[in-house]
């Protein structure tokens, strides 16, 4: 239920999005850049990259340009522009937390612009990770999108005798029970065959490590954790507040089994992916986006929960000294490019739906 990102990392931030908004890149009118707005429906785009701040936009911007820069009204005023490049690949950065990001796409989606219909979605962040599923540095593709936020809680000081934890569903009577899903966006599955096929085509790139993540995995006593990392599948979590700790982590597995009728398996914890993929579906109900054209991509950056021995308020306070910052930002760009590669160089493929290979 974090999205993994600030805190310490504000400035970097920051600086990031100083060089996320300079001005447009030098082009002429036949520069190979697409020219015309698409008719009345604007500027076909072919896959779409989200990213929810700064140094995840930026990857991708020190890789795959030139790029021309696009002003939506709407979007977060420390992001207001989309960035678009000559194969039809553009970037959009929403800010950080559920509004933000129900508010970014919201506007993105309902601008005239773009030509979205046929537009591949990959959201790409970085998140916590659970170091039963994963570790720092590895990158998760996932099936379903679970919201941590929508449930009661009462103290966990003062939960009633039998119950292991003080989270239960609203309008239920008990931790285990699933809830009558009235908000309709506690949890969305996403399309299988275009998650397969995305770590199909990702999993056996190299990611990045460094010797601190190394030494942070380190005091783990088991595997995954404590192994280099990996492209994996598994599903992700979302809620505003950025937790740390065993019990906690064990709620998040369960509240996702729940929700997913024992499909899901939880392994990343963020903000903003639920709140993303509501935006995108109003979207859709009005024809303006394909919903089966959605991805999502979580990189590893600390763990969610501490080693044998340490805190979970240590594991929360010095989350940046297990070095997964920089290899998690790398390693969306390493194992989420395959998929826009794919995409933008054999459109004709899919153009009218992921191709069955």
């Amino acid at each position: 239920m974090l999205t993994r990102t600030l805190g310490a990392i504000s400035v970097i931030a920051l600086a990031a999005c100083a060089a996320f908004t300079s001005g447009p890149a030098s082009a002429d009118d036949n520069d190979g850049f697409s020219q015309g707005d698409g008719g009345s429906h604007g500027r076909p785009v072919k896959v779409m990259i989200i990213s929810m701040f700064g140094p995840e936009g930026q990857v991708w911007l020190d890789r795959l340009g030139p790029w021309r820069e696009i002003t939506v009204d709407g979007l977060s005023p420390d992001y207001p522009t989309v960035h678009c490049n000559k194969q039809d690949v553009c970037v959009m950065t929403t800010g950080m937390g559920h509004s933000n990001a129900a508010a970014s796409i919201m506007a993105l989606t309902f601008s005239s612009r773009f030509d979205l219909r046929r537009t591949y979605f990959m959201v790409a962040g970085i998140a916590g990770i659970d170091p039963q599923q994963g570790t720092v540095g590895s990158a998760a593709w996932a099936k379903y999108l679970v919201d941590f936020g929508i449930q009661w809680e009462i103290d966990g000081r003062e939960i009633p005798p039998g119950w292991n934890t003080g989270y239960l569903g609203i309008n239920t009577t008990s931790p285990t029970a699933k809830p009558p899903l009235d908000y309709r966006t506690e949890v969305f599955q996403l399309n299988t065959q275009l998650a397969d096929t995305a770590f199909a085509l990702s999993r056996s790139v190299v990611l990045s490590d460094n010797a601190q993540a190394q030494a942070a995995r380190a005091k783990y006593s088991y595997a995954p954790a404590n192994r280099p990392p990996a492209v994996i599948q598994c599903d992700t979590l979302a809620g505003d507040t950025w937790w740390s700790g065993t019990l906690l982590g064990q709620r998040a597995r369960d509240w996702t089994k729940i929700l997913t009728d024992g499909n899901g398996v939880y392994c990343t914890t963020q903000q903003e992916d639920n709140a993303t993929y509501e935006a995108l579906k109003r979207a859709a109900s009005v024809h303006k986006v394909d919903l089966n054209r959605v991805a999502v991509l979580r990189a590893g950056s600390d763990f969610d929960r501490p080693y044998d021995g340490q805190t979970s308020a240590d594991n929360l306070l010095n989350y940046a000294a297990q070095g997964g910052f920089t290899i998690a930002i790398e390693n969306l760009f390493r194992s989420g490019n395959p998929l826009v590669q794919d995409i933008a160089a054999h459109w004709g493929e899919w153009r009218d739906g992921v191709p069955k290979r």
